[in-house]
């Protein structure tokens, strides 16, 4: 079969199995030579891609729910969808969610994502109280951070190369709504956004659309949103239907004219300098959700989504380098988010750290690519990283660069018998045995 993550790019051949229980987990891994978990496909690059695959979108179940606690325990293939269809009407949430819905738990451990309140709340492993492992030698463990805790800091942001995780409990979050308050704040360029995101640090959630194709005064001109959730209203969770994207659209589509356009027409959407509305909290945290299959935009050869960290002091002029050299390409993206992170955690290839992260989806062509290898330069120079989840082409000296820990997760791949059993096309890319 086919296989690709959801950039499209790049696409491989490979055998997949699609275990329904651990025991059959178990089987599949003590069979294959070498093989990497996959979920729901939605990591952009090649991290859950491999010649062998272990699907477990099927090992989906809800093992336990306490409504007075909010913890929550199900097998790790079990989707952010469906456990917000379960713990939303009774009053709780998601700790920590990504822009899309569509995720498992496992795959969202995997790749300790992020989300809008990283400033206040950290990752999502930062909200996992432990987990069960499926090790490379078919033995099942626990890892939390008091039980094997050099397992759980490695598989929290480890891309699934320390095992197989087959369930977890996760702590949610009290609401009394499902409603959003929303709050959109104009800033005509970068420094003004920037200091919107300081003045608004005490809100819970916050993130910014930017104009990567604007110049000179206005580079950096963007749109900043911030959220609450509100006091009291309905605990509904809308359907997950989405207008489709029937097919592949032509590979010229997405070009600097077009990009340009749709940037000053979504900027000039704001018609004041700061406007607040209650609104479902579906088009707050996940707005192309409403767009199933949007990654068929950037035609058959897809795309790939480049996101970097730099450090907090380093990021105004990082920024300005990077959006620089951006606009100045034209290759733009119109899919350009800015975010604020507060303090890293202790997992070794978490992601997050204290700084300013910007997102960008750029088409998958030679000219992007050269524009990324420049890009990784300027990232690397002012002390940043990439971001593994989102990754299709960072070479081995940049991954290393910016994770120095990288050894310490090799080391503790080695004690619990995942080296030459747990690979992917990402891991051999960046070096890792």
């Amino acid at each position: 079969m086919e296989f690709h993550g959801w950039g499209r790019y790049p696409r491989i051949e490979a055998d997949a199995a699609f275990p329904l229980t651990p025991s059959e987990c178990a089987g599949v891994v003590q069979r294959a030579d070498s093989l990497i978990a996959r979920g729901l496909g939605r990591s952009y690059g090649d991290s859950s891609l491999a010649s062998h695959l272990l699907d477990t979108h099927r090992l989906d179940h809800f093992l336990a729910f306490d409504e007075s606690t909010g913890a929550l325990t199900c097998a790790a293939g079990a989707s952010l969808d469906e456990i917000l269809r379960l713990c939303v009407p009774r009053g709780w949430f998601l700790p920590v969610t990504p822009g899309t819905r569509f995720v498992t738990l496992g795959g969202a451990i995997a790749s300790d994502v992020h989300g809008k309140n990283h400033h206040v709340d950290g990752s999502f492993g930062d909200h996992v109280a432990g987990m069960e492992l499926l090790l490379g030698n078919g033995e099942r463990v626990v890892a939390s951070r008091t039980e094997n805790p050099d397992l759980f800091h490695a598989t929290c942001g480890g891309m699934g190369l320390t095992g197989v995780i087959l369930t977890a409990t996760l702590s949610l979050r009290p609401i009394r709504s499902s409603d959003i308050i929303e709050t959109t704040i104009k800033a005509p360029d970068l420094d003004a956004i920037l200091a919107a995101f300081e003045e608004n640090a005490a809100a819970p959630y916050s993130v910014a659309w930017i104009d990567c194709l604007a110049r000179g005064r206005q580079l950096g001109r963007s749109l900043l949103m911030l959220g609450e959730h509100a006091g009291d209203g309905p605990l509904t969770v809308q359907a997950a239907g989405a207008l489709p994207v029937p097919f592949d659209m032509p590979a010229g589509l997405l070009n600097h004219a077009t990009i340009r356009t749709f940037n000053t027409l979504y900027y000039g959407k704001a018609l004041h300098a700061r406007h607040t509305r209650r609104i479902a909290f579906e088009p707050f945290f996940y707005p192309l959700d409403k767009l199933a299959h949007w990654n068929r935009l950037y035609g058959r050869p897809g795309f790939v989504q480049y996101q970097f960290v730099l450090p907090a002091d380093a990021g105004a002029a990082g920024l300005r380098d990077v959006l620089e050299r951006i606009a100045a390409s034209g290759r733009g993206s119109f899919l350009a988010v800015l975010k604020v992170f507060g303090k890293g955690n202790a997992n070794l290839l978490s992601f997050p750290r204290g700084g300013f992260t910007l997102a960008l989806d750029f088409k998958a062509e030679s000219a992007a690519f050269q524009l990324m290898d420049e890009l990784d330069k300027i990232v690397l120079g002012y002390g940043g990283r990439l971001y593994l989840a989102k990754d299709a082409r960072m070479s081995e000296a940049t991954f290393k660069a910016g994770y120095p820990r990288w050894q310490e997760f090799e080391e503790v791949r080695g004690r619990y018998h995942a080296i030459g059993k747990f690979a992917s096309i990402q891991s051999r890319r960046l070096g890792l045995q």
